[in-house]
């Protein structure tokens, strides 16, 4: 290859194989890396972290060239038109050395193309330190000289073999032609038949791992055991997002308090110095004050991922899913969709069935996201003690947190089943058929760099559209008194058109406006709240929000109809933006708007009057 032009690598290889994390170790980029089949859903690229003149290219994990799924068909589609316009200098295959025969089924199938668009292969047979751990070994060599092509032993999680991969593909070459006319279009048993040849031929030797697994997938798949600690394993993530984030919460809020002290008296006493108070301190520093909860939430989300637990868990759902014609496959989007709904949608490219993906598509919206993270810690906070019960055992904050995420499930669940039972052609359903990826330990360092930037892209991303809002809405709620009455400012009189709205579930015209700012994204409701708390209280004491709100006498059924509303209501534009850009058409977004704006409006207005008939 030449030293001066930038040579583009495409790195393709089935699901599990290791195929991402091997990317972000060659180019040092932060590209999200999962131990369930189809995570990567978007091709990515980077040049070599070492300095050499290689662009690396990631493409999504497929079992085949043969498309069955959305996502396999950008893959696949992507990666032909990179050989037929010959924008690529070699491919490298990526295969898991601990599952040989599996990874080699599609390695046969990439051989076969690349000597089709004559280029030179290289199979990476990475997560090598396993085996060695295991004290097992494959012969890489004679497996080489029987494929014709290089083959290369690699770990991605401890980087052995990684510095050589510039030389072996300086040394990699063409594909001889296949011992089938056309591999890819051949009865798959003929390549299946090879593949495990190979593997038993020159593959690691022992079951070692096959038993550890086997023993695990004897609890994890248990018929109840099984259901008991998925139960378990979903109550300690959401109980884990108070718990662990409460110390880092406590510090951000107490460093706002010490900037506010610091800043406030070197500006003199005006507008300058209300609008630092109220918009940025209030507002901005309102919502700053949960990020720490999104950390956790995306960290504790991605040990699931990278353990090879989600897969099992899709398992274990997909029957009770079925019900609510929705398939096993769904749950990783949906539990995506607890991140955020974008990539939950994104995923749901991994559903094969339209039908299915399409419900999928219904139950995403619903999911308690992260955006919704600080409007539930808000409220919850403002109305549930901090104490625990049962020897310390269970917070009562953290039960709250996980009741209102349940019920955003059960919604989910609901429209879902409402929808299926009323066509006769969505409850037909393809087999679901889900590879079981081995159990792994994970690893953390890419785990702790994702839930940073999923932390610095939620603030990066929402600060702005905060930021925007606050101004607007201090602005509105600022003149034309200067502050001196919230109530009969621009912001107050716009309020009080649209009190009568709102109303009926106990919120005054306050909440109103921050419900109505939060349709531009959720999170902008605390933002909001923030300011506006902070305008009607000018020249207090910089006090939580959670307090105000507590101290302003809110009564209990409208803090739990405001959760109900938030739980339900779609109130995101990029949800919608990239629904419609999934399913080529604003039909289903606008109808999801409508509909689900109408089903929250009745939920809240019943939930308010349900809690104040109890208390």
């Amino acid at each position: 290859m030449s030293s001066t032009q930038v040579s583009k690598i495409a790195l393709i290889g089935s699901p599990n194989s290791g195929k991402s994390l091997l990317f972000n170790r060659l180019t040092g980029l932060n590209q999200k890396v999962a131990n369930f089949p189809g995570i990567t859903v978007d091709i990515a690229s980077g040049k070599s972290a070492d300095g050499n003149n290689i662009e690396y290219l990631d493409f999504p994990g497929v079992y085949s060239l043969q498309t069955i799924s959305g996502e396999e068909k950008i893959a696949v589609q992507a990666f032909m038109s990179a050989l037929q316009d010959d924008v690529l200098e070699a491919v490298i295959c990526v295969v898991d050395c601990t599952r040989l025969e599996k990874g080699l089924i599609f390695a046969l199938q990439v051989l076969e193309v690349c000597h089709r668009y004559n280029k030179p292969v290289l199979i990476a047979a990475n997560m090598i330190d396993i085996l060695d751990v295991h004290d097992m070994h494959f012969n890489a060599a004679s497996l080489s000289e029987a494929l014709k092509v290089s083959v290369l032993p690699v770990s991605a999680k401890t980087s052995a073999g990684l510095a050589e991969i510039p030389e072996a593909l300086a040394q990699a070459s063409v594909p001889p032609a296949s011992f089938q006319s056309d591999i890819i279009a051949s009865d798959e048993s003929i390549n299946h038949l090879h593949a495990q040849e190979l593997a038993e031929k020159y593959g690691p030797k022992g079951d070692l791992l096959i038993k550890a697994q086997t023993r695990l997938d004897s609890f994890f798949l248990h018929s109840w055991l099984g259901g008991l600690s998925f139960f378990i394993i979903m109550y300690l993530l959401f109980q884990s997002i108070f718990t662990w984030a409460a110390p880092v919460m406590d510090g951000v809020e107490s460093i706002i308090q010490w900037l506010a002290s610091v800043v406030l008296p070197m500006i003199p006493p005006g507008v300058a110095s209300d609008f630092t108070s109220d918009a940025l301190f209030g507002g901005i520093g309102a919502f700053l004050v949960f990020v720490p909860q999104i950390f956790v939430l995306t960290l504790v989300v991605g040990m699931l991922e990278d353990s090879g637990y989600l897969a099992r868990a899709a398992v274990i759902c997909h029957k009770p899913l079925r019900f609510f014609g929705l398939t096993g496959k769904s749950f990783i989007p949906m539990l995506s969709g607890v991140a955020c709904a974008i990539p939950g949608i994104y995923a749901a490219r991994t559903v094969e069935s339209t039908r299915k993906r399409w419900l999928t598509y219904l139950a995403i919206p619903l999911m308690p996201c992260s955006a919704r993270l600080p409007v539930y810690s808000l409220i919850i906070a403002a109305f549930i003690p901090a104490q625990k019960a049962f020897g310390g055992l269970v917070g009562w904050q953290g039960l709250a947190m996980f009741s209102i995420y349940l019920f955003g499930i059960l919604c989910a669940l609901f429209v879902t089943a409402v929808v299926s039972r009323s066509s006769a052609e969505l409850r037909t359903d393809l087999p679901f058929v889900l590879e079981m990826p081995p159990y792994r330990l994970p690893s953390w360092r890419p785990l702790l760099r994702n839930a940073w930037n999923r932390s610095k892209h939620f603030v990066t991303k929402a600060g702005k559209v905060i930021f925007a809002v606050t101004v607007v809405i201090w602005v509105l709620g600022y003149f034309p008194n200067y502050g001196a009455s919230l109530g009969d400012s621009w912001l107050g009189s716009m309020g009080r058109w649209i009190e009568p709205i709102f109303a009926p579930f106990g919120l005054d015209w306050r909440y109103g406006v921050a419900i109505l700012s939060s349709f531009l994204a959720r999170e902008v409701f605390v933002g909001t709240l923030g300011t506006l708390f902070g305008i009607d209280s000018a020249g207090e004491d910089f006090t939580s929000l959670a307090q105000q709100i507590q101290e302003s006498g809110l009564p209990l059924g409208a803090g739990a109809a405001l959760l109900v509303f938030f739980a339900i209501a779609l109130q995101c534009v990029s949800t919608l933006a990239v629904l419609k850009r999934e399913t080529g058409s604003w039909r289903l977004p606008v109808q999801l708007f409508v509909s689900y704006s109408i089903f929250a409006y009745v939920a809240a207005l019943a939930m308010f009057h349900l809690v104040e008939f109890l208390t």
